[in-house]
């Protein structure tokens, strides 16, 4: 076995060790479904991370940006990690005060309804079950780069990787080892990009080298590729897009099951709102190093196909054999991470949710979720073997709808009185209805819709105007006032000032951070993208242009997000909610 299968499995063994003995503390359900409702900050910000960074980002996103749309992708950055302080602040912490085992179970008690607990388990199952077979094509792909096995046996090696200690452990489990393997792939992702620009001569020959490049011309302007094989036909096209993608993607952060349902595990609500923090902060720094890495790689190779293969490429090319070796583990370790959380979270759907159950006690429904787990895992191995895989567009196809047919609902039964169960129940419907039909139909190459109406937006649209329309002419129960009442009462942690002035303290670091980011774009990317492009003339330091526009908003973004944040915590100290 050379270094690449050593690397790798080295680390699988380590994840089933950890994840193992995390799983002899699995007491009761609660342990099993929401870590006993205990975990500190440092593993809610492992388990957000790696829930969300999986072989999705290193090969799919990865290949979009070498393809040519890296500065989109980077630039999508602060509106998509913007959706962890809303999540957090304004519903995660919500949630939290439920103490729901699932985000499916919150909803059918917010509203008092079975019905909408079915609907949202059921979409939890076929989202997140859609979700989970892509990270398992995405690891899949990399074995047979670097061993003798076929793609049928990597898939299979890949599914008993995250199976075993997810079987046994359940969040316990995956809470842990979800941090382990966060940290494991940010410091191989760091390593990545350092090699990848040594071999181009370094950070600012790689800047001036990707702005001259012929075969990609663009590739890191603020007007895009728009060259041969291009996917949008012009500049304006691609940003529409980029905002769309952007916000659909907050939203997801913000209220999807496999990142809010993380905040059920916190120990008190100071753990979710310096999380939401501190998580923004990490991505905003994790994405853009993953997304330039790719755009990096078509200078020392602009002809790798299929794209999705240009990380796979970079290990085995243009890295020492240890360092690659590392940065394959570190690939294979997020979509064990992002496997371990769907798996889980799809199986807690349909044993909590889904069947009925009321009889059982914790053991016997503890060992029908683990029997479920078992088959889900069997169900999305199976259709990992049959359909083909395609990273980056079925996981942007099963991702954002959670935006749209749950991001309306999310919000407003947290903060609306007048949101009705059948407001609520029909709304979340049409939400997934028209945003998966159209989606379908457009992969189908049967409807072709500009870009400006994205399936995402007619959804969410659907949404909203289903539930204000629908909860006009209803009535709300008595159940569900008092439910949202109990939510507004503020836990008695929210008082300890020690604990208050540490929260306080992470709206200010991301304020900073803000700022930070933005002197820095400017001085290593907008400056010398315009001396390589011969903008400057006369001794100019810079000039006015889109790349300099875009290192400010980036900042800006952040600094702004930190400013809500600072905000919000200071009154829901000062008033109790």
């Amino acid at each position: 076995m050379d270094a690449y299968g050593i690397a790798i499995l080295g680390s699988l063994i380590v994840y089933l060790v950890v994840g193992n003995l995390a799983g002899r503390k699995v007491k009761h359900l609660d342990d099993y479904f929401v870590a006993g409702r205990n975990a500190p900050t440092l593993l809610i910000l492992g388990t957000l991370v790696a829930s969300v960074i999986g072989t999705n980002s290193f090969l799919g996103d990865v290949g979009m940006a070498y393809s040519g749309y890296g500065t989109p992708l980077i630039w999508s950055v602060p509106i998509c990690v913007l959706g962890y302080i809303f999540g957090g602040l304004f519903f995660g912490r919500y949630l939290r005060r439920s103490k729901s085992l699932t985000v499916a179970e919150f909803f059918g008690e917010r509203f008092a309804s079975r019905r909408i607990r079915v609907l949202s388990g059921v979409l939890v199952m076929l989202g997140l079950g859609g979700y989970l077979t892509t990270v398992t094509m995405g690891a899949g792909l990399i074995l047979p780069k670097i061993t003798d096995l076929s793609y049928f046996q990597s898939l299979i090696v890949v599914w008993i990787g995250y199976s075993a200690f997810t079987f046994y452990a359940g969040s316990q489990g995956v809470i842990i080892t979800d941090t382990i393997m966060f940290l494991f792939f940010s410091v191989v992702g760091v390593t990545a990009l350092s090699f990848i620009l040594g071999n181009s001569g370094g950070w600012f020959d790689s800047i001036a080298a990707l702005a001259t490049l012929e075969s990609r011309e663009g590739i890191i302007s603020a007007a895009s590729y728009l060259g041969p094989g291009a996917n949008w036909d012009s500049t304006t096209d691609i940003w529409i897009w980029t905002v769309i993608f952007s916000v659909s993607w907050g939203i997801v952060f913000a209220i999807s099951p496999w990142q809010s349902s993380r905040y059920l595990m916190a120990r008190d609500e100071h753990v979710v709102m310096r999380s939401a923090c501190i998580t923004t902060v990490v991505l905003s720094v994790l994405w853009p190093i993953v997304y330039f890495a790719g755009t990096a790689i078509a200078i020392s190779n602009p002809e790798i196909s299929p794209p999705a293969e240009a990380m796979i490429w970079a290990a085995l090319n243009l890295m020492p054999t240890v360092a690659g070796a590392l940065l394959l583990a570190g690939i294979i370790a997020a979509g064990l991470s992002s496997a371990s959380t769907f798996l889980s979270l799809t199986g807690f759907a349909v044993t909590n949710d889904l069947m009925t159950g009321k009889n059982l006690d914790d053991t016997r429904k503890l060992f029908l979720t683990r029997i479920t787990i078992l088959c889900i895992g069997i169900t999305a191995l199976i259709i990992a073997m049959l359909a083909p895989p395609n990273v980056f567009w079925i996981t942007t196809f099963v991702a954002q709808v959670f935006a749209a047919c749950w991001g309306p609902v999310a919000f407003m039964c947290v903060w609306s009185k007048s949101i009705t169960e059948a407001g609520a129940f029909w709304g979340m419907l049409a939400g997934f209805l028209s945003c998966a039909i159209l989606k379908l139909l457009n992969v189908l190459g049967m409807l072709t819709l500009p870009v400006y109406l994205d399936p995402i937006l007619v959804g969410a649209a659907t949404s909203l105007a289903t539930i204000l329309v629908v909860s006009r002419d209803g009535s709300v129960s008595e159940a569900e006032t008092a439910f949202f009442d109990k939510l507004h009462v503020a836990p008695p942690e929210l008082s300890d000032a020690k604990e208050a002035a540490a929260t306080m303290l992470w709206p200010k670091v991301l304020i900073a951070w803000g700022g930070l980011c933005a002197a820095a774009l400017v001085f290593f990317y907008a400056r010398p993208y315009q001396a390589a492009t011969g903008q400057l003339s006369n001794g100019e330091f810079i000039v006015w242009s889109g790349e300099l526009l875009l290192a400010l908003i980036f900042g800006g973004l952040l600094s702004s997000g930190g400013l809500v944040a600072h905000w919000a915590i200071k009154r829901f100290y000062a008033s109790g909610i």
